[in-house]
This record gives structure tokens, C-alpha cells and sequence, in this order.
């Protein structure tokens, strides 16, 4: 007989011993809560469960919770909604009233850009390092440039077409460059930024902000123009405002929500701006 190796296991097996007879006979004597050293009644294992069981008190059902709703500013939906809303249902005032419908779209615009950047949850322009913001005006150099010289008269022509409003004696004038001026760098730059850069971007892809942004532009200013008389200055309208808000939204993702800001303005000045004034 070979000795036991000291590291070897020491495996211990444990008899079960089969239930007692439902003899009354039988179970005299039997003690139930009896347990050997190295063997476990089933007796024992059933009395302790079914007593577990039966001192266990049942789990009251969960009360049912309403759930109410709550306003919250992180959504542009409701926002969105309206803004476009409020774009189409103004487009009837052009161009007698062109100047107001601009204010008041890009307004709503703005006021749930600021309701969102106070109640809720939107990218915040906080301290801004130089070179972000020196990008977001390089960026719309690069991209209003070429648009300046290769645009022309047809471009001089779009934006004459745009800027325009009711005189005395119903008659249609060309707003003052003061006006556009101020449409080009604080108006229309403030509302769409702090809404569509600000508070719609905030966890979505570039591309669907800068779709929907075109989208809005292309309802702002083609009612504008007259696409019968002028079809190409429509399509130039058309896939100018397609690309910049898509630089816009890619600004706003690289470079931050101030740069995106910067950029806008710079691509105002130079392609709606500089031709309106004759440059």
C-alpha cells in the first residue's frame, strides 16, 4: 500500500440518509432535528425550508408611480418646431416687411438658445483659448473668399434681392448698409449660433446640425428671391448656405461654439456684406 502524498486533497463524501416511513410506527422515536457529523438528514433539510418559508411574510406589490411631466431646456425640438413654424408663416410679409421677419425668426431662435443656456443643458462659451478662435476666422476666410471673387455679379445680385424692404408709398427698397450690417454680424450670427452650434449640436453629429441649419437658411432667404426670374442665383443661394452651415457645425465641433460664432461672422461680411456694398 502506497503512503498518501501530503499534497494530495482530502476528498470527504457525505451519506444522505433516506426520509423515515410514513409509519406512525416509524416516526416514534425519530428526532427530526437530529444531525450526524458527516451526514445530513433529509428530514431536517425540508422542516428548516418549509419553516423559512412559512415565517417569510409576502412582498407588498409595488406602488404604481405617475410620472409627470417636466419642461426641460436640453430638447430643441419644441423649439425647433416653432422657429420654422414661425419662418414659413412669415414668408407671405416679403419683402415689404423682410427686415422684421429676419428680427423675429432669428429671435425665437435665440430666445430658446438663452432659455437652454440657463435652465438647461447646451455647450457654453467659457474661456476660450486665442487659437480656437483664430481658426473659426480662418476657417471663414477660406471658405468666403473664393465665394467673394467667383460669385461676382450674381452674387451682388442675390444679396440685393435679399435685403430688401417696403418704402413709402409702397414702394421696395434696399435696406441701408447700416442694416445689413448689423443683420450679418449681431442678428442672424446670435440666433442661429447659441440655437443650432450651441444647444442642437450638444451630443449630435455635425453633419445633421449643419443639414438641418441649411435647411432653415434655405426657408429664411428663398422666398427672398425670385427663382422663376433668377434660377441661378437660386442655385447659388442654395449650395452656398448648404456649405458654410456645414462649416459652421464642423467649426462648432473642432474648434468650439465661440470659433463657429467667429466664423459666421466672417462669412457674413464677406459674402453678403462686401457685394451689397459694392466691393
Amino acid at each position: 500500500m502506497n503512503p498518501r502524498r501530503t499534497d494530495e486533497p482530502i476528498i470527504r463524501r457525505f451519506r444522505h440518509e433516506s426520509p423515515p416511513s410514513s409509519d406512525p410506527g416509524t416516526l416514534a422515536g425519530y428526532d427530526a432535528g437530529h444531525i450526524e457529523v458527516g451526514r445530513v438528514t433529509t428530514s431536517t433539510y425540508s422542516t428548516a425550508t418549509q419553516s423559512f418559508e412559512d415565517d417569510e411574510p409576502p412582498e407588498p406589490a409595488p406602488a404604481l408611480a405617475r410620472i409627470s411631466p417636466r419642461i426641460t431646456g436640453t430638447d430643441p425640438t419644441f423649439g425647433l418646431l416653432f422657429a420654422f413654424a414661425l419662418n414659413i408663416g412669415l414668408a407671405p410679409l416679403v419683402p415689404e416687411l423682410s427686415d422684421l421677419r429676419f428680427v423675429v425668426a432669428t429671435g425665437v431662435l435665440a430666445f430658446f438658445g438663452v432659455f437652454a443656456w440657463l435652465l438647461g443643458e447646451t455647450e457654453r462659451i467659457g474661456k476660450e483659448r486665442i487659437d480656437n478662435l483664430v481658426w473659426g476666422i480662418v476657417f471663414g476666410v477660406i471658405i468666403g473668399l473664393p465665394i467673394l471673387f467667383v460669385g461676382g455679379t450674381t452674387l451682388q445680385t442675390t444679396v440685393e434681392l435679399i435685403f430688401r424692404t417696403g418704402g413709402a408709398n409702397e414702394t421696395i427698397v434696399n435696406l441701408s448698409p447700416a442694416s445689413v450690417l448689423a443683420l450679418v454680424v449681431f442678428v442672424l450670427p446670435l440666433g442661429e449660433t447659441l440655437f443650432f452650434r450651441g444647444l442642437m449640436q450638444f451630443g449630435r453629429a455635425f453633419w445633421l446640425v449643419g443639414a438641418v441649419a441649411s435647411v432653415w437658411s434655405i426657408l429664411l432667404f428663398f422666398p427672398l428671391v425670385e427663382i422663376g426670374r433668377y434660377p441661378v442665383v437660386a442655385v447659388l443661394i442654395g449650395s452656398t448656405l448648404i456649405l458654410v452651415n456645414m462649416i459652421y457645425s464642423y467649426v462648432r465641433q473642432r474648434n468650439g461654439v465661440a470659433a463657429a460664432w467667429l466664423c459666421q461672422i466672417t462669412i457674413g461680411i464677406l459674402v453678403l456684406f462686401l457685394p451689397y456694398v459694392g466691393v
